[in-house]
């Protein structure tokens, strides 16, 4: 059964994006950006809803066509296109890069997923990682926090019916004050 992860970075004051959807404040160092690429490598399926999907799409497939691309990018932007990837959406129409669409419930989908067989599983993007919280489904929350007050804007957490205890398992500093935390959640 594979594991389903929500990591994303995430302001002291608890957002994933300020007003405005501005990410400019999660900026991530040379080290910080190498974490996440190797995330990205060791990664069965990324599950993505629309609003990030749209994001990533826009920048990473061509990202290492840059005049400028840095050697880091130019590794991420491969293994960005190689991994699969599954979006939900009921507004797109389209999706490329090794991924699914799925227009259908996302819950009964993910579900389903972590029901077969697989490598680990990230889920991004407020809303559907919202949706799966609510469900239960999520087992692993991976925080980067930025030493950043944002003051508003999308909340990483999302209001539960109930408690979600949670086991800390890992945590490791990066340059500029920024901190991993990973919590798995208690069955």
């Amino acid at each position: 059964m594979p594991k389903l992860t929500f990591a994303m970075n995430m302001s002291l004051d608890g957002y994933i994006a300020a007003p405005g959807d501005d990410l400019g404040w999660s900026v991530p160092s040379d080290e910080l950006f190498q974490w996440w690429s190797d995330r990205v490598a060791a990664t069965g399926l990324a599950l993505y809803g629309r609003k990030l999907w749209d994001t990533m799409s826009s920048h990473w497939p061509t990202a290492d066509k840059e005049p400028d691309a840095t050697p880091a990018a130019i590794e991420f932007a491969g293994r960005w296109r190689d991994m699969p990837k599954v979006v939900f959406s009921s507004t797109s129409r389209t999706v490329d890069w090794n991924t699914r669409l799925v227009t259908g419930d996302a819950v009964t989908e993910i579900t389903r997923l972590k029901a077969g067989d697989g490598g680990p599983m990230d889920i991004s993007g407020a809303t559907l990682a919202a949706a799966a919280m609510r469900a239960g489904l999520i087992d692993e929350y991976a925080i980067v926090t930025h030493p950043v007050l944002v003051g508003g804007g999308t909340p990483f957490f999302t209001a539960l019916d109930h408690w979600v205890n949670l086991c800390l398992v890992e945590t490791r500093t990066f340059p500029e004050g920024l901190l991993l935390t990973r919590y798995e959640t208690r069955h």
